[in-house]
């Protein structure tokens, strides 16, 4: 059993895998979903001098524990459910809940109410049914703010949602009119 220390390395290792440069640890992800055989990503994991040992068990105990509920295990293959910079994940379109939550900072504001939401460097922006994984997601730069984005108004834009799993939504981009600050965020500033 991997400590909680051991879990956080070995889930960065898999992010870099299965979600940035699956390739430079030679595994091809599937272009529909992303994902691999585990036993692939388990012999990549294994590659690493610090994780020889490492076993299925423990892949499986990263994902289950996996705060942000980044992976998916599917009968014998493993993906990650969001985030990818390596190439286009295909999901299919989805109907939202009428409000979805993306968490942000202080910083971003005045760019997101010129552009709206936009993937930065990833392939998707990224949103929550509920204000937990936003704030995951915001607090990791500056000063937190949700934002709370309204679908329909998006969807009116022509925006079109996508479902990854465990509440996370992805979408193309999201117009600024649609994006609000929540109370949850309220001292990140109102939109001016």
């Amino acid at each position: 059993m991997l400590t909680q220390a051991q879990e956080k390395s070995v889930s960065k290792l898999m992010t870099l895998i299965l979600r940035h440069d699956p390739v430079s640890f030679g595994i091809v992800l599937d272009p529909e979903d992303g994902s691999c055989p585990i036993d692939e990503l388990l012999r990549a994991v294994q590659a690493q001098p610090r994780w020889s040992g490492i076993k299925q068990e423990d892949v499986e105990q990263v994902v289950r524990n996996s705060d942000k509920q980044r992976f998916e295990l599917i009968q014998d293959r493993i993906r990650a459910r969001y985030g990818h910079s390596f190439s286009k994940i295909q999901y299919k379109a989805a109907e939202p809940p009428a409000l979805l939550y993306h968490g942000t900072n202080k910083g971003a504001l005045a760019a997101i109410w010129k552009k709206g939401l936009l993937p930065m460097g990833r392939q998707y922006v990224h949103l929550s049914e509920g204000t937990h994984f936003a704030t995951l997601a915001g607090s990791r730069r500056g000063e937190l703010v949700i934002l709370e984005v309204n679908t329909d108004g998006a969807k009116e834009s022509g925006v079109s949602f996508y479902y990854a799993g465990n509440e996370v939504w992805l979408a193309d981009r999201i117009p600024p009119e649609c994006c609000t600050v929540t109370d949850a965020g309220q001292k990140g500033g109102d939109r001016s």
